[in-house]
């Protein structure tokens, strides 16, 4: 029986299977404490407002909101990963499994999320939807979750930072902007298995272009790695571009 709120597999589900409670062992997921405080001042998030974590994994950045008072709802396209995220869950946060490129959200959130390339990034490759831009789609998804006036913070792995760093282990596709890596990952038992993952890189330029067309209004787009969100101009040192747009008011 297919399940309804997914759109078909995705070769990310066989990978976060695998990786379970593991996926928290790795150093880019150390850093929640900074990238949670950073986006709660720039979304003026306070408490009692409603937050989509659009590819929310084990519920990292969802759980430290939820300890600040924050309502979160997490989805995933793993089973898995929403399972752990639901154990000990703080109040007002909550987990469903959901595949980000068929978001039906409507005008319900005062912010939306998308992490680490928790799901914005991640379309591409393997078995996903053939469409042309599956990315736009998710994040065409993201801004409809959106009330008027309310704001939006993704993360996108930068074109920039990976030719300019590429390793032996990258094939970086120049004409869709996606780096393909085939690589070994440990369960949480520690059993090793080779993973392929398919990252889509993306230049500022890129990203004003794809809001631009989900109807929202670019306030900024900064450099930042993992753990260290902060306001960067865009360069070509750093892992992520992290872009911070809005939803304009009705009328």
């Amino acid at each position: 029986m297919t399940d309804p709120g997914r759109a078909d597999d995705h070769w990310f589900e066989e990978l976060a299977d695998h990786l379970g409670e593991a996926y928290l062992r790795y150093s880019f997921t150390m850093g929640t404490a900074n990238e949670v405080a950073f986006l709660a001042d720039v979304l003026s998030l306070e408490p009692g407002m409603r937050v989509l974590d659009v590819g929310c994994g084990p519920g990292r950045h969802a759980r430290a909101l939820g300890e600040a008072g924050i309502s979160v709802h997490g989805i995933d396209i793993s089973q898995r990963f929403i399972d752990i995220a639901r154990i000990d869950a703080p109040a007002g946060v909550t987990f469903e499994r959901l595949d980000a490129r068929s978001l039906t959200f409507d005008g319900e959130f005062d912010a939306v999320i998308s992490l680490c390339q928790g799901a914005f990034g991640l379309a591409g490759g393997g078995n996903s939807i053939p469409l042309v831009d599956p990315d736009a789609t998710v994040l065409d998804g993201m801004a409809r979750a959106l009330r008027p006036g309310g704001a939006l913070a993704v993360s996108a792995f930068s074109a920039y930072f990976q030719v300019r760093w590429l390793e032996e282990s990258d094939n970086f596709d120049a004409d869709t902007g996606v780096n393909h890596e085939r690589t070994e990952l440990r369960s949480p038992s520690g059993a090793r298995a080779q993973h392929d993952l398919w990252t889509t890189c993306f230049t500022p330029r890129e990203l004003r272009l794809l809001a631009a067309r989900a109807g929202l209004g670019v306030e900024a787009i900064w450099s930042v790695s993992p753990g260290e969100y902060g306001r960067r101009p865009p360069d070509l040192d750093h892992h992520e571009f992290l872009l911070l747009a809005r939803l304009p008011l009705a009328g």
